[in-house]
């Protein structure tokens, strides 16, 4: 079968199975794109995308080769992270003519972490319809991998990219790992080392489940404790490439110490107190763990004065 007789086939299933679906006029379509694996584009997002008018999209050249994988062509306009305020006129004088817009990220659903919330706010604000179609998400695969929600009650939390370096970083991570749930982090390759290192350093028990190049052709999913992850990474270098989905797991339930402080609070004051003045690192951990400041304050001077008399 050529490759336009595949796609008309492509184009005719998604009209049968998903035709007979509501695609009303003047409305933005939020399509989730795949994240890796193309085949796990749905049959109802490839009928949107052949109804629609125009395409709105992170990257242009990315959602080019997505239709012509479809064997569509559409107008295409950038919606990223540094027009998506302006492009949005675009899309909302498209709108007013009483057009379809589909809207897709790179890879995955739009607005979660990718770009795609400022154009949907836009949208409702001007009495638009919005319609989701729901698809490809590296939160919801990754946790789904793990095997490890409803440790601690049910929830996740998701924490997506860490802030790239300094004391912003740090605070981020620390935040993380207070989370007394499941929480996911998104890093890039250049820097998965360095959260590897620092995981292991600060949380060396807690298992973490490491999703590389989800979906796509040379997938791995391991979990493993985090004191673990350098030796793992360093092991093999292809390991290092990729994009990467992390599930920390929750942690497990502590006893509180002899002043009632919870333990992961202790350890989050004891962290910060290496990098930050003592006040600061105090507020920092009443702010993310919860625990009482004065009870902490006079355990980051206890810390300290044991500090010093080493």
């Amino acid at each position: 079968m050529s490759a336009t007789s595949a796609s008309l086939s492509l184009l005719q299933a998604a009209a049968l199975a998903a035709g007979g679906q509501q695609y009303p006029a003047a409305t933005l379509y939020v399509v989730a794109s795949p994240i890796g694996n193309l085949a796990d584009f749905s049959l109802r997002a490839v009928q949107a995308l052949a109804l629609a008018d125009a395409v709105a999209c992170e990257d242009t050249r990315v959602t080019a080769g997505l239709l012509r994988h479809l064997g569509l062509d559409k107008p295409l306009v950038a919606v990223h992270e540094h027009n998506e305020q302006s492009a949005a006129a675009k899309v909302l004088d498209r709108l007013a003519r009483g057009e379809r817009v589909a809207y897709l990220s790179d890879a995955g659903t739009p607005a979660v972490s990718d770009p795609g919330a400022v154009l949907v706010r836009e949208v409702r604000a001007a009495g638009h319809r919005v319609l989701p179609l729901p698809g490809p998400s590296a939160v919801v695969t990754a946790l789904s991998a793990a095997g490890c929600t409803g440790d601690n009650g049910p929830g996740f939390h998701f924490a997506g990219f860490l802030p790239a370096k300094g004391q912003e970083r740090e605070a981020a991570l620390q935040a993380a790992l207070a989370q007394t749930v499941p929480t996911v982090l998104f890093e890039a390759p250049h820097r998965i080392e360095a959260l590897a290192d620092r995981l292991a350093a600060c949380a060396p028990d807690r298992p973490v489940t490491v999703c590389r190049e989800l979906t796509k052709q040379f997938e791995q999913i391991e979990t493993l404790p985090a004191q673990a992850l350098p030796a793992w990474f360093a092991a093999d270098a292809q390991r290092r490439r990729g994009e990467f989905a992390l599930v920390l797991h929750a942690p497990a339930p502590a006893a509180p110490s002899e002043d009632g402080l919870p333990a992961e609070a202790e350890r989050m004051l004891q962290v910060l107190l290496r990098e930050l003045p003592l006040k600061q690192a105090v507020a920092l951990a009443a702010e993310l763990s919860g625990a009482p400041r004065n009870a902490l304050y006079q355990r980051a001077l206890q810390q300290r004065q044991a500090s010093d008399a080493d």
